[in-house]
């Protein structure tokens, strides 16, 4: 079985992320690609995101876009209050699936700054790593990151999807009372109004 663990904020989880996904599904032969909402994002300490009960809530429903799509509550927030860190996370998820090949769905602009993740040399043993483009970071800049011939091939990109998406300029005119339709799946756009997620 080929699973991608597909972590992130998900505040709210838009049509980009769903595209990503289904592309990443198709391309790699993915059995399963779990949405994963972060409980405490590290190094986003700046936004206080939606609840995570709302955010969990919102990505069922874009599950149900493809039977390949599973919500996965394994980065829930933790009860000390710490930061959820994806080197623990793949850690659980090999121990949890071990007969499972592991794969991690990043953004090219999360690998441009995954020096700065907890262990990265441990994060690229742990799982192969699927790098989704996006406008404005280039994928052919990888060499520049410093990676070993063994580490970057065990990095594979996905360059048949483009999504330019920005999360905070979608809050803002979630909160603003805008049409999102264009960006939100109908389900999500009625979650959101019906438990005034963003005000």
């Amino acid at each position: 079985m080929r699973v991608a663990l597909f972590g992130g904020t998900f505040d709210p989880p838009h049509r980009g992320h769903v595209g990503i996904a289904k592309a990443a599904a198709d391309v790699f032969r993915l059995d399963r690609v779990l949405f994963a909402p972060a409980g405490r994002q590290p190094l986003k300490t700046e936004v206080r995101p939606a609840a995570f009960s709302d955010r969990l809530a919102m990505v069922k429903l874009v599950c149900e876009e493809d039977a390949r799509f599973s919500a996965s509550e394994i980065d829930a927030p933790r009860a000390d209050g710490t930061p959820n860190y994806t080197v623990d996370t793949l850690a659980e998820l090999r121990e949890t699936m071990p007969e499972a090949e592991i794969f991690s769905l990043i953004g090219a602009d999360s690998l441009l700054g995954l020096r700065h993740w907890r262990e990265p040399e441990r994060l690229l043993e742990l799982a192969e790593w699927i790098v989704a483009s996006r406008p404005g970071f280039p994928l052919g800049e990888l060499a520049a990151l410093g990676f070993t011939a063994k580490q970057r091939a065990r990095i594979h990109l996905l360059e048949t999807v483009h999504y330019d998406v920005a999360a905070t300029d979608l809050r803002r005119r979630l909160r603003e009372g805008g049409n999102c339709s264009d960006m939100l799946l109908p389900e999500v756009v009625n979650y959101i109004a019906a438990h005034h997620v963003y005000g």
